[in-house]
């Protein structure tokens, strides 16, 4: 069993840090609203840090699960002092590429070890255990922390070098901005067909249509309720890192952007909490 530490106790991190604790391993959180650590600590076995020094001392594997690359690179040199030959720093924010890179040499730097590991699964995958985690940074590294994602990682994918994770996790918001809207827009056509959407929705779900989304969301959808999953501002956040990387790659993403500026829309109508499946509300109003 290993000695951890998680900062960052939010929607995925809170979950996270949990299994971390009931599969054995020593967990010390820490977060930036402290009675959210203190309540992660009456419902499981683990210690609550003051600060992200506290937290990452002494530990052998370093977990972050924050927000935006502002908030990694200020939780990071806060825990810096206390990065020591041996340690893994594994982040598991969605953030840029650029960041992973600069943490990953000043992680070496000290002797230490970085992966930038995105994941994909949304809540339910966090408290079920089931999260896919995309991996960048060296290959022993990987093979290292595998075992201790373990306990919320179902699928773990090393992609490659440092950053490589979080280009991997780019690629995963750009297929499912396009999934959700063509999936609003088919759902939109049915209605203004005056057709019965169950049962086209079972008529084509079997074929090339099907997807997870439609699996998952088209009833949801139907009625108006989004409260399931992966909020807009934080699918924003994602697009932004995305098309920034694209600007700077080259590649060409229309429907990307066209998409981002239709979650902009759901913002302005309030959604900014609502899931990412909401872009069925912007056309219907």
């Amino acid at each position: 069993m290993a000695r951890t530490a998680f900062l960052g106790l939010g929607v995925m991190g809170f979950h996270m840090a949990g299994h971390l604790a009931a599969k054995g391993h020593e967990v010390v959180v820490w977060n930036r609203t402290h009675s959210k650590a203190e309540n992660w600590a009456t419902q499981h076995k683990g210690e609550v840090a003051k600060d992200p020094a506290s937290a990452a001392f002494g530990a052998e594997y370093v977990f972050l699960c924050l927000g935006d690359d502002p908030d990694v690179a200020e939780v990071f040199a806060a825990m810096e002092p206390s990065v020591a030959a041996g340690m893994v720093v594994v982040d598991h924010t969605t953030a840029s590429a650029d960041l992973a890179r600069d943490l990953y040499a000043r992680c070496k730097a000290k002797g230490a070890h970085f992966l930038d590991a995105p994941i994909s699964g949304g809540e339910a995958g966090a408290r079920n255990g089931a999260l896919t985690i995309m991996c960048g940074g060296d290959d022993p590294t990987f093979e290292q922390a595998q075992p201790v994602m373990a306990a919320y990682g179902k699928r773990m994918t090393h992609i490659g070098c440092a950053g490589s994770g979080q280009l991997a996790k780019s690629v995963n918001q750009i297929c499912i901005a396009g999934i959700v809207q063509g999936l609003a827009e088919g759902l939109h056509f049915a209605e203004k067909a005056g057709l019965d959407t169950a049962a086209v929705i079972e008529a084509i779900s079997g074929g090339a249509a099907q997807s997870w989304q439609m699996e998952n969301r088209w009833k949801t959808m139907v009625d108006d309720h989004y409260t399931h999953g992966f909020a807009v501002d934080w699918m924003r956040k994602d697009l932004r890192i995305t098309l920034e990387a694209a600007r700077d790659n080259g590649a060409t993403l229309p429907v990307t952007a066209l998409v981002d500026q239709y979650y902009a829309d759901v913002q302005a109508m309030g959604g900014n909490r609502w899931d990412t499946s909401s872009l069925l509300a912007r056309l219907k109003r």
